[in-house]
């Protein structure tokens, strides 16, 4: 981990991350394309697999022997006890990809204080990627060798700006199928490139716009410091600096007033 201007408590919570995205690399990645997965589905219709559940079931051990105070909230196990420092899991984003097969998932890990985001860890380790944030200490991204610093693109102009969403059918069932068609055709560029990849794309300076709807925290919790500490902004599709709206929208920081007008009008 790079040196950074830290507070010795979050630089101790950013070390515990990054030991949690270890120990939870080590239970995704071997079953990762297995043959004998085993996938179920959950009341929502969503899918959950064996890797799913033991990935966020090691995560907690961790928490629960190294933190006994903080709370948890998991996707797959729920929440407990407090909220004041709690840590937000996704044991893997992008179960559908990663039940066909597609390398584009990942473990998000953040500690949220009072409800704001404060560390996040996201790592995706079919692609051999972690990134990682603290308030104060920057972003930074590794694969082999030193850690490199992230920055958020300098587009500052909707005409030049590469723009990312989840699906047509999420943005359908929020009922802004034709807002999604009116960014399309204002912007340089879309694509779908979903899930957490989407949100590190921004971080890197590789895209300039993410928006989401039907998130849940732990879809974007560990997003929010990568994002933050590159330069960019995140927020409710509304502007409100919430992670509980049940939407989000990341920019590069210099284009985000103008996508919340795009979005809003």
């Amino acid at each position: 981990m790079t040196d950074s201007p830290l507070t010795d408590s979050l630089r101790s919570d950013l070390e515990l991350a990054l030991r949690l995205a270890d120990a939870a690399d080590a239970q995704s990645l071997p079953r990762f394309d297995a043959a004998d997965l085993k996938i179920s589905t959950k009341a929502d219709n969503s899918h959950v697999t064996d890797a799913d559940l033991a990935t966020e079931r090691a995560i907690r051990r961790v928490l629960e022997a190294e933190r006994p105070e903080d709370g948890i909230f998991g996707e797959e196990f729920g929440a407990q006890g407090s909220t004041h420092r709690q840590w937000i899991i996704d044991p893997i984003d992008g179960t559908a990809n990663f039940l066909r097969g597609v390398p584009l998932w990942g473990t998000m890990i953040a500690l949220a204080i009072d409800g704001v985001p404060q560390v996040g860890v996201v790592s995706m380790p079919a692609l051999g990627r972690r990134w990682w944030a603290a308030t104060g200490g920057g972003a930074w991204t590794a694969t082999e060798g030193e850690p490199r610093r992230l920055q958020t693109s300098a587009v500052d102009s909707l005409d030049d700006a590469s723009v990312s969403f989840q699906s047509i059918a999420q943005w359908a069932d929020a009922g802004r199928l034709d807002t999604l068609l009116s960014i399309g055709a204002r912007v340089w560029r879309d694509r779908a490139y979903g899930d957490v990849y989407a949100y590190m794309l921004l971080a890197e300076g590789r895209i300039d716009m993410v928006a989401e709807f039907g998130v849940k925290e732990y879809d974007i919790a560990a997003a929010v410091p990568i994002v933050r500490e590159a330069g960019g902004r995140m927020t409710a599709v509304d502007g409100d600096e919430t992670i509980s709206a049940r939407s989000t929208l990341a920019t590069n920081g210099r284009l985000h007033e103008d996508f919340l007008t795009l979005i809003n009008d």
